[in-house]
């Protein structure tokens, strides 16, 4: 190739990705009354700037081959600020390693823009091997907190293990999701921490965490579910003790294991609440998400717990690196409308969008799961004859 096509095909390749990154989502009508999906992903690999992935010098790449490829781009923290979205995406290489960067939009579901450099989050002595699944925390002591997840190899693995790992809360703060200030991970007395996310308000003067304890890496063992803990301080963040804000249950959308997505919402019914729930399947683990909510005074009693999911993995999202998995560690509020960031078998970036006043009334009148199949069948009949009578007084006829 000379230097007169490499040229124009750098144009062509930077004319093609504005055209699809700027292309308009789609709102689908809802299935349910309740959320509306998108067509396309907000997020995916070919998102990534061009210049992230190609030697863009004829010198060092006459070819103008890809260089450091992009495989994914999912499980985004997101904020609202100043009139934009943010969305600080984990992004995974050809390499494996996961990295995060921000996106930008106006729109908040689509025309998302990565700034031009991806985010540089500084190590702790102990250097993290890989960090993933930021939640963005708007924190009434003034901060952006970003709490992820660092993993780092097990140091006790026997030898030739080389898929033992450990995972722990990573923490860092920011006022302007550029430059971070790196604080020491998260303490507590479980082996293992995921999906540790940070309450946006003091509690008693102190710090409030959800966690996720669990014994292994993959595995929560003996961990009940979604934990609760105050920590004095954020340098470091130490918490002594953990109850269980919303446990696991045996068949159930979350009978492996469950963890908390973004940090929670404060409505003036409560706190509303995304998670995650793990279920096990002859194909594999299952993951869909599901609301609850909690007392404004006492964050950590459940009020609400509506049964079974609330967003479950449907067509192509149910295809990817990890099959059959929906994941959300960020949502964002404008005005009354709440976008819902949500990745699909660990591979792309999804929205969906709902009136905050539909999350709260399927939170409070949603009927819990009631635990055995012919309790679920009355609770069903129930619903029938109501709107069997309902029926009848329209005049409508099956």
């Amino acid at each position: 190739m000379d230097k007169i096509t490499f040229e124009k095909k750098i144009r062509e390749l930077y004319k093609q990705h504005k055209k699809f990154i700027e292309y308009p989502n789609v709102k689908l009508e809802s299935t349910n009354g309740l959320y509306h999906r998108y067509k396309y992903p907000v997020l995916e690999a070919a998102h990534a700037p061009i210049h992230w992935r190609y030697d863009l010098n004829y010198q060092s790449n006459p070819f103008l081959l890809e260089r450091l490829g992009i495989n994914a781009v999912f499980n985004a923290g997101a904020i609202y600020l100043n009139e934009k979205f943010y969305l600080m995406a984990r992004v995974e290489g050809l390499d494996r390693k996961s990295f995060f960067a921000v996106a930008e939009s106006d729109t908040g579901v689509d025309n998302f823009k990565y700034w031009d450099y991806p985010v540089v989050m500084p190590e702790t002595e102990d250097p993290d091997i890989n960090v993933y699944d930021m939640r963005l925390v708007q924190h009434e002591d003034g901060w952006i907190y970003g709490v992820f997840c660092t993993e780092r190899k097990d140091p006790h693995a026997p030898k030739g293990d080389l898929s033992s790992a450990v995972a722990q809360g990573g923490i860092a703060r920011s006022t302007d999701l550029k430059n971070w200030e790196r604080l020491p991970d998260f303490q507590s007395r479980s082996p293992q921490q995921r999906n540790l996310v940070l309450h946006p308000e003091f509690i008693d003067g102190k710090y409030a965490f959800y966690t996720r304890p669990q014994d292994g890496f993959i595995d929560a063992g003996s961990g009940g579910g979604i934990g609760w803990g105050l920590s004095e301080s954020m340098n470091p963040a130490v918490i002594d003790a953990e109850i269980i804000v919303d446990d696991r249950q045996y068949h159930t959308i979350k009978e492996v294991k469950n963890g908390l997505g973004p940090a929670p919402i404060k409505t003036d019914k409560g706190w509303l609440h995304l998670a995650h729930g793990v279920r096990g399947t002859a194909a594999g683990l299952r993951y869909t998400l599901y609301l609850f909510m909690t007392a404004l005074d006492e964050p950590w009693r459940q009020t609400y717990t509506p049964g079974g999911y609330f967003i479950a993995p449907q067509g192509e999202e149910r295809v990817g690196d990890v099959s059959n998995v929906t994941f959300a560690n960020g949502w964002a509020q404008r005005g009354d409308e709440v976008y819902i960031y949500y990745a699909s078998s660990d591979t792309r970036q999804h929205v969906a969008t709902v009136h905050i006043n539909k999350l709260v009334d399927y939170c409070m009148h949603t009927p819990a799961d009631a635990g055995r199949s012919y309790a679920c069948v009355q609770q069903r009949i129930n619903l029938i004859d109501n709107n069997l009578k309902v029926l009848q007084d329209l005049a409508i006829e099956l």
